[in-house]
């Protein structure tokens, strides 16, 4: 099959090829996907996870990439929930090849049904925002209806899902972003809207959550904004600031069918969106269950139709939307992955 490689960390996004692999074989409890829509972070060129296994041994050639939406073409011994021929959609495992190749194993646990009305463009988008999203909400941060959240980012990937998601739970958002971002960030279903560069941000007053996407001197910040008994979640790394009387977390964003499943609701013009046009419809009862502690990454991905031709001369198009980048049939043109010169244009 081909699939897209890297070997050289130093090299970064530079160093991704296009080759030939053996296409994987389904252990047990996986499932075999033809990919037809694929997301990559271009931050996995840092992760540990990209190089080595969880032994810390090299693992190179790898394969990037960890969103997908596509069909089951095999199930593994012991595979249950699935079926071949099921479109489906979800997040790799970190430590195994990922999703930019013609096929991916997979365990099962890991991917939802797509329902048949979300195009697979928008079930490859999904899965690391709309998670990052639902579990900084609502298992870190224990979001409730009336409360209020300051969602950084507003008009991006993850903050996209952050504003929607929490006005779905009955939230109150107030969205931050640059001034160019305002309205975007208004359409996702912020209340308000802090421009970072000419608003006073002390000027929010308290707020019960801060879902953080930027870190530094706006975390800080942000942090004495928090009422008590509030929350600061990130997603940048370890927070460099707390609550003077409630909770920081930063965690890694895990895999979770039933909230993969929550995340596409439907793909039609009337619902909400994200980057890809999407948004849940219903939202499941937010769990009750202690912060962890963890890295977190930030969230980007491009996404590729499996019947866009793999040549440099014949890209998908692609246009830039709230921090995704996805493969449409928009007029913009612009270069993306080029497999003559294996060159990443962001």
């Amino acid at each position: 099959m081909k699939a897209i490689v890297v070997t050289d960390q130093a090299a970064g996004t530079a160093g991704m090829k296009l080759a030939e692999r053996p296409e994987p074989p389904a252990a047990i409890n996986d499932v075999i996907v033809q990919i037809h829509a694929s997301g990559f972070v271009p931050t996995e060129m840092a992760w540990p996870s990209t190089w080595t296994d969880r032994r810390d041994r090299d693992r190179t050639p790898s394969i990037p990439g960890h969103e997908l939406a596509g069909v089951v073409t095999a199930l593994g011994y012991g595979t249950t929930g699935l079926s071949v021929g099921q479109r489906v959609f979800g997040l790799a495992d970190w430590h195994r090849d990922g999703t930019l190749a013609e096929y991916v194993a997979i365990e099962a646990r890991n991917l939802a049904p797509l329902p048949g009305d979300v195009d697979f463009t928008v079930g490859a988008s999904l899965p690391i925002s709309g998670l990052t999203a639902w579990q900084g909400l609502f298992q870190h941060g224990r979001l409730q209806a009336g409360q209020s959240v300051l969602a950084h980012g507003a008009a991006g990937a993850v903050g996209s899902m952050v504003t929607q998601l929490a006005r779905e739970a009955g939230g109150y958002v107030i969205g931050t972003g640059r001034a160019a971002d305002r309205q975007k960030a208004l359409d996702f279903g912020a209340q308000e809207f802090v421009d970072l560069d000419s608003d006073a941000l002390d000027d929010v007053g308290g707020v019960d959550l801060v879902f953080d996407v930027i870190g530094g001197d706006i975390q800080k910040r942000s942090a004495g904004l928090i009422r008590a008994g509030g929350t600061l979640v990130s997603i940048v790394g370890p927070t460099e600031a707390r609550p003077a009387d409630g909770l920081a977390v930063d965690f890694v964003v895990e895999s979770d069918r039933a909230q993969v499943r929550s995340s596409s609701g439907c793909g039609t013009d009337d619902c909400g969106r994200t980057s890809a046009r999407s948004r849940p419809s219903t939202m499941p009862s937010p769990p009750s269950t202690r912060p962890s502690d963890a890295r977190g990454r930030r969230s980007s991905a491009f996404v590729r139709e499996r019947h866009a031709p793999i040549d440099a001369r014949s890209r998908p198009a692609l246009s830039r939307s709230a921090g995704c980048f996805l493969s449409t049939a928009a007029t913009e043109r612009q270069p993306w992955l080029s497999f003559e010169d294996q060159r990443h244009t962001p």
